[in-house]
């Protein structure tokens, strides 16, 4: 009996020691869940009870170009963070402020107005030393855009009190890009009066590995829309350019002219200079010349016969009451349409055009793409105009023919055309957007791009492509001497439009290179140049040899 008892203690002991054990477990994971893997988010916590929160990062996925550069996201700059109060009852503080800033007293006051009780001011540089420690902090905070303000009407801006994208990618992509995991916040601590910092700390929430979608991937690249911004604004001229990659389609560089400060938009908002609009897809400009290119696409889907058709030039052409100026006003003489096409005759290219009839130019440039949008992915994009009904009757034909008149195209469209030629007749699917991306860049969703159509035979583009060359080798392209890259094939444009309530003209440029086997196809527009010739063609020059050295 005295042993069955003793058994049942030491069972009783046993199960004791193990629901002891248990419990010293489950207190152990606990302080190890609480201790250690809840530690940042409870030390966070009792941070926000005593401190200031500050964001450090902006409340937005990043944009990448096509190699994952940020476009977005990646540049940071010292800031001041200092009380509000301060700014108004401080003096020697307010002059530390404008003498590392860019701000007048006026703006300054401007910050002061702000709600909430610490205001985040950038400085011109970082700053080493810095007065009453104990009332400012200065830290390094990432800002949205960049001071260069690269691709910005691509890009687009947001409101920034509302956290909501106003123009161009932000826009578009505004419900992927604002899914954006909190970040990089920085807690100040202050002291019971509110009013003294004590110190700050780092916080940063990020998870990498989610395949949440909140960034976007465009097709730029980033070196080559350096480059040709860069060579817009060493010319100093307004107006636009597009390189867009042959055999995929992609956009690769998209600039209009003039730029703006993304981060400043309320300046430009009530100007009627079209700063903000994007003049690669937005604003619809007359061709000129470079309708010639659908003029001659029309005869010779037509009549291959026309090749061998001599026309007259005594240096303008009569349609109706109507007189219209050759480019040469002393006349061409006696000239085939392969010289016409690459001295740019207007009369020759009137006499053909009135033989093919205003229809089938129109036809030929609806089928082109003309009159309507291209689809890059930006919600900005215009029609364009192409003439109907009464519009292209009669002497209308005059001005069809030589891409005058109300016909009015955007740079992205002529790009278009150009591509289906260099394509050898197929139209791709270009576009700006890649596709939506997760935080750290992954692909989660490609865009959806227009399927590839046979648009031209692949003879009649052969027999184009031999007119670009010439244009280039003997025509009004002539000044481009590119040979040494393998030669580049293109058309010249020079029309006539108001810009500003003024009579002016817009130079164009469109072409590819090299001419066996084309990577790029570039058209560039300069409002208010001399001519194609002399306004728009160097530029081609430049971005042809500025591009090949970062491709050999």
């Amino acid at each position: 009996m005295r042993k069955k008892e003793v058994n049942i203690i030491h069972k009783r002991l046993i199960q004791l020691a193990f629901i002891t054990l248990f419990a010293f477990m489950l207190l152990s994971a606990r302080l190890y869940w609480i201790q250690i893997k809840s530690h940042d988010r409870f030390r966070t916590e009792a941070l926000r009870q005593r401190s200031e929160e500050i964001s450090l990062y902006p409340h937005r996925g990043t944009i990448y170009d096509r190699n994952l550069i940020p476009l977005t996201n990646a540049n940071k700059k010292s800031t001041l963070l200092v009380f509000r109060e301060k700014i108004i009852s401080d003096r020697k503080l307010v002059d530390f402020i404008i003498k590392n800033t860019n701000l007048t007293y006026s703006d300054l006051m401007g910050y002061a107005s702000f709600k909430g009780k610490i205001v985040s001011i950038p400085l011109n540089e970082k700053i080493d030393t810095i007065p009453n420690s104990k009332d400012i902090f200065v830290t390094e905070r990432v800002t949205r855009y960049s001071d260069e303000n690269l691709l910005s009407h691509v890009i687009g801006y947001i409101n920034k009190s509302e956290n909501r994208g106003e123009y161009g990618i932000e826009k578009v992509y505004d419900d992927i890009l604002v899914n954006q995991s909190k970040k990089n916040y920085l807690y100040l601590e202050i002291d019971d009066r509110q009013n003294v910092f004590l110190g700050g700390e780092y916080q940063v929430h990020s998870n990498v590995n989610s395949l949440e979608p909140s960034g976007v991937k465009l097709t730029i690249d980033y070196h080559i829309q350096r480059i040709a911004e860069d060579i817009m604004d060493k010319h100093n001229v307004n107006g636009a350019v597009i390189v867009a990659e042959v055999d995929s389609g992609d956009i690769v560089a998209l600039v209009s002219r003039p730029n703006f400060d993304q981060d400043n938009i309320g300046e430009y908002l009530e100007k009627d200079d079209m700063t903000l609009y994007n003049k690669a897809i937005q604003v619809g400009y007359p061709p000129g010349s470079l309708f010639k290119i659908v003029v001659l696409l029309a005869a010779l889907e037509e009549n291959i016969e026309y090749l061998d058709r001599i026309f007259y030039c005594s240096g303008y052409e009569r349609v109706g009451n109507v007189v219209i100026s050759c480019n040469n006003t002393e006349g061409h003489g006696y000239i085939d349409i392969n010289e016409a096409f690459s001295l740019s005759c207007n009369s020759a290219f009137i006499q053909l055009g009135k033989e093919i009839g205003s229809q089938k130019i129109i036809n030929m440039a609806k089928k082109l793409g003309f009159g309507d949008k291209i689809n890059i992915g930006l919600l900005e994009e215009i029609k364009g105009n192409i003439p109907v009904g009464e519009e292209i009757q009669g002497p209308a034909i005059g001005n069809i023919s030589i891409g005058q008149g109300s016909i009015e195209v955007t740079p992205l469209q002529i790009t278009n055309l150009m591509m289906i030629i260099a394509n050898n007749g197929v139209r791709k699917g270009l576009s700006i957007v890649d596709g939506i991306t997760s935080e750290d860049g992954r692909m989660i969703k490609p865009y959806q791009r227009q399927e590839e159509i046979r648009i031209l035979s692949r003879e009649t583009c052969n027999l184009v492509k031999e007119f670009l060359v010439d244009v280039v080798n003997y025509g009004t392209a002539k000044s481009l001497d590119l040979d040494y890259l393998g030669g580049a094939a293109g058309k010249t444009g020079s029309a006539q439009a108001v810009l500003n309530g003024k009579e002016t003209i817009h130079g164009w440029f469109t072409g590819f290179y090299p001419v066996e086997k084309p990577k790029y196809v570039i058209t560039v527009l300069v409002e208010g140049g001399i001519s194609g010739s002399q306004s728009a063609v160097p530029i081609f020059d430049k971005l042809v040899r500025e591009i090949n050295k970062i491709n050999r």
